[in-house]
């Protein structure tokens, strides 16, 4: 198949066979220099093209960090229902960030070291050895804003490890830190003019860093910090991009299931590829949301699934007879929560995804969430023209997923009002994509915690497997709405201090 998803593929299975930390330990760590092993074009390609393997292993905590705790996802997985009932504790297996600082570790390297590699390929030139580093920018970038969403303030590690004269433990550097960091990363890459808009593989244009790739994770960051004008701005060189091959909003009710199926449609931005055909489907979508009997996984909340079977929801794409292939001849049997869009192949119930057609990709960003990231600022920035383009943006998804418009008067309505609108929409149209709980998390933390309190009624009223007083209790706490510093790093590094609500709990 494709050059590079190949030697992803090959290069992340010999690493798995012997385990990341033992290749890397074959050779001290003051010999794994660039004279060692950076000597071609093809090794900064396959350094990148691990990193990228590197991705696929990060989807569980994307989806568990993401869902579990915003009430619209539950697991059958009894670790990871202790992130979905509030009771996680240092030593859970889910609460891990290895993955995530491999990636960091591999994208170091290749903005390091691949300057260095002109001198040793001629043919490496100047314009790819740049591009290759906007892609490690990205895939820093993106895994930082992971963790600085999920732990808040984390080592902060932007030079590779070169000899056993450098720090190995690494104190926390805080969350604005961090975020300052992630922004320098995107603006210096988009500062090359390297990024690219389009590669020779289609499927390249949705599972490589691009420029819009960039553009939609500094949207994001913006609308995470606060930065309501920066997050408009981003948004609308997506939105009002001109360029021939560029990611679009589909408008057609028809074509919404195809985001999930096949996948790399054009409203993508960048998606996790995953590929039946290359045995790439352990810790995907699909494998993670797989549903026989009854679900093995992750599936959709009791209150998720009522939403999708509300009157203007349950028969349009979005809806459970639709977006979940049900069986219209069967309409009075109860169907399992299953998470269709990673388990179908259509609107027929009958197409279920089977063997090598279990690898939904996941999608990170699509124009979908830059329209409502845009529509969200927009609010958060008042003012009646604003908050009219902000119902205009929210109706474009609606009118697509086959919901009447809202009918609000911009004059007359809240800047509350208008964000638990938004809220909602997202809940429906991003449903199991890995985004609930940092849009609670934006409403609850945001202006000085201006509606924390509807952020809490929030997270009770849609979580339906925790202890009612237990959770109200946590909540109280807003250093509980994140994950404590995995043990293994705690007894390994002595830099660093446990988050404060998990040295109480424990």
């Amino acid at each position: 198949m494709k050059k590079l998803l190949t030697t992803i593929l090959l290069f992340g299975s010999m690493l798995t066979m012997t385990g990341c930390s033992d290749y890397l330990d074959i050779l001290p760590k003051d010999k794994q220099t660039s004279d060692m092993f950076w000597k071609s074009r093809e090794d900064v390609e396959a350094v990148l093209a691990q990193a990228y393997h590197l991705t696929r292993g990060s989807v569980k905590d994307m989806l568990n960090w993401g869902e579990l705790r915003g009430g619209s996802v539950n697991t059958s997985d009894v670790d990871a229902a202790k992130i979905q009932d509030f009771q996680i504790l240092p030593n859970n297996k889910y609460v891990k960030w290895a993955n995530f600082y491999n990636i960091i570790g591999l994208a170091n390297a290749v903005l390091y070291y691949a300057p260095g590699v002109m001198d040793e390929d001629a043919s490496y030139k100047e314009e790819q050895m740049k591009s290759n580093q906007t892609e490690a920018y990205f895939l820093r970038a993106l895994s930082y804003f992971y963790l600085v969403r999920n732990f808040r303030d984390v080592p902060l590690i932007t030079e590779p490890y070169i000899d056993d004269q450098m720090p190995t433990n690494v104190p926390k550097s805080s969350e604005s830190e961090v975020i300052a960091q992630i922004k320098k990363d995107i603006t210096d890459a988009l500062a090359t003019n390297a990024a690219k808009e389009t590669y020779t593989e289609t499927w390249e244009n949705k599972g490589r860093a691009t420029k819009w790739a960039l553009l939609a994770l500094m949207t994001d960051v913006c609308l995470w910090s606060e930065d309501y004008q920066g997050c408009v701005d981003y948004a609308d060189q997506l939105i009002n991009a001109s360029a021939a091959i560029r990611p679009v909003f589909i408008t057609s009710s028809s074509q919404w299931f195809e985001m999930f199926y096949p996948g790399n449609s054009n409203e993508s931005i960048f998606e996790i590829q995953f590929e039946g055909d290359l045995d790439q489907t352990s810790g995907g979508p699909t494998d993670l949301t797989y549903w026989n009997d009854s679900p093995m996984g992750l599936y959709f909340s009791e209150t998720m699934t009522e939403r999708l079977m509300e009157p203007e929801v349950v028969n349009t794409v979005r809806g459970l007879y639709g977006n979940f292939g049900y069986d219209n001849t069967t309409e009075t049997e109860i169907l399992q929560p299953i998470i269709w869009k990673y388990n179908g192949m259509g609107e027929d119930w009958e197409m279920k995804r089977e063997g090598d057609n279990q690898d939904a990709n996941f999608i990170v960003y699509r124009m979908a969430d830059v329209m409502l990231m845009k529509a969200e600022a927009l609010i958060r920035l008042e003012g009646t023209a604003n908050w009219q383009e902000a119902i205009d943006l929210i109706n474009q998804t609606r009118t697509r997923g086959e919901m009447a418009s809202l009918d609000i008067d911009p004059a007359e309505t809240s800047e509350l009002d208008l964000l638990t609108a938004l809220l909602e929409e997202r809940d429906i149209e991003f449903a199991a994509e890995g985004k609930r709980w940092y849009d609670l998390l934006r409403l609850g933390r945001q202006q000085n915690f201006q509606y924390r309190s509807q952020f809490v009624d929030l997270v009770m009223s849609n979580n339906t497997t925790a202890n009612r007083t237990w959770l109200n209790s946590v909540l109280t706490d807003d250093d509980a709405w994140f994950l404590p510093i995995p043990e293994w790093d705690m007894n390994t590094n002595n830099q660093l201090v446990q988050n404060p609500y998990y040295d109480v709990v424990q």
